[in-house]
């Protein structure tokens, strides 16, 4: 549980770390976008008090006549007058006609409606600088944010859209690796196991057959050979971990019945076992019994722990269309709604003892080997939880 908190926390941090950047670079590039307006500003105001002054002097702005001046005054008011090659400017004059502009594109049929559209938009965004020439003529020069001030507005939002994405591609990348791991690791771990439990497996039935000679009670000798039976299976099981197993239309009912009364046997008096069908009932499904068994073994284990060997456990059992649904119930200490997910993962465990392998088995069962579904369809702490699985027919 320490792992999976751990992990969460870890994602919790890049996220944050994620919004500080983001945040920092629209902030920076806000207070530098500001700076960078007004010194366009300020380049306008002054791009305009040339251009007055050049008017003054009777020339044109756009005369070739400007590059040819001979005065250093005159030169330096020309040189700011055409050094201006980013920012969008209209001059209108008083009756609304237009007079000069500089770094718009368009070609001279459309250059009414250019200049139009281009100067309702420069009026929602800045305040014109009032050129006057004389008492009677005052021109208004209106601009726009020149493309790398516009630019640089957008610059934060795409640096931030780059990080998410790159976030995401880490997150996802990492989680599927980290599952691929993970599943050689259970999977050698199930092999290794089935292997492990082979020779002492021999070994006991070799022993068995030596306690026969010895005329021991034949009871005992039935009671080990139903253990060594359960071993086989169990070995069967892990040994079947990480292959596709054969699915054989049988009957679930006989299947859960013989899990159900197995457990029985094994479990305290205290515990009671409720199930809502009978050896009567047939429904065939393709299944795996042996590994079906130890799905219903593990929700059951887990149940009994819940409870502290103590309360009921409850098996339901109804058809739906062509969907078979098994509740199994407990009425142990209940599963916090932040865990209902988690709790399928491996290594995920609230026991002192365990790997928690179990539940992340089960769910490896159902859903890749038999195509169905398992998740805790209730729980309520201090009452109980409810497992749900549907298979398919």
């Amino acid at each position: 549980m320490d792992i999976y908190l751990k992990r969460r926390r870890g994602k919790i941090l890049l996220l944050l770390i994620a919004i500080l950047i983001g945040v920092s670079s629209l902030l920076y590039t806000h207070w530098l976008t500001d700076k960078m307006a007004k010194e366009e500003r300020k380049k306008v105001e002054l791009w305009a008090e040339a251009t007055k002054e050049l008017i003054d002097a009777g020339i044109e702005v756009t005369s070739p006549e400007m590059e040819r001046l001979n005065t250093n005054y005159l030169n330096f008011l020309s040189l700011v007058a055409t050094q201006n090659t980013t920012i969008p400017i209209i001059i209108i004059e008083e009756d609304g006609s237009f007079n000069i502009d500089a770094n718009i594109k368009y070609s001279e049929e459309r250059r009414q409606e250019v200049l139009k559209r281009e100067l309702k938009k420069m009026r929602e965004q800045v305040e014109p600088i009032p050129i006057e020439l004389s008492e009677n003529n005052t021109q208004l020069l209106y601009y726009s944010e020149s493309s790398i001030l516009r630019n640089l507005r957008y610059y934060p939002f795409i640096q931030l859209f780059v990080i998410i994405v790159f976030i995401l591609v880490a997150y996802f990348a990492f989680s599927a690796t980290q599952r691929a791991e993970q599943n050689q690791v259970w999977v050698g771990m199930s092999k290794e196991t089935a292997h492990q439990l082979g020779t002492p497996i021999s070994s006991l039935m070799a022993w068995i057959e030596i306690l026969k000679l010895q005329n021991v009670d034949e009871t005992l000798i039935n009671e080990f050979e139903k253990d060594i039976e359960r071993l086989e299976r169990i070995t069967e099981r892990f040994s079947k971990i990480g292959s596709k197993p054969e699915l054989i239309h049988i009957d679930l009912v006989d299947a859960l019945n013989s899990t159900v009364n197995y457990l029985k046997t094994r479990s305290s008096n205290k515990v009671i076992f409720k199930t809502s069908f009978s050896e009567k009932d047939e429904i065939k499904i393709p299944l795996n019994a042996a590994l079906f068994s130890w799905v219903i073994e593990n929700l059951c284990k887990n149940a009994i722990d819940a409870m502290g060997n103590n309360g009921t456990i409850s098996i339901d059992l109804h058809k739906k269309e062509n969907q078979i649904y098994i509740d199994v119930t407990d009425t142990g200490k209940g599963v916090p709604k932040s865990q209902f997910k988690t709790i399928f993962q491996p290594g995920f465990s609230t026991k002192k003892r365990g790997w928690g392998l179990g539940l992340s088995l089960a769910k490896r069962i159902i859903e890749n080997y038999h195509s169905g579904k398992i998740f805790i369809k209730w729980s309520e702490m201090g009452k109980g939880t409810t497992f749900r699985i549907i298979l398919n027919k």
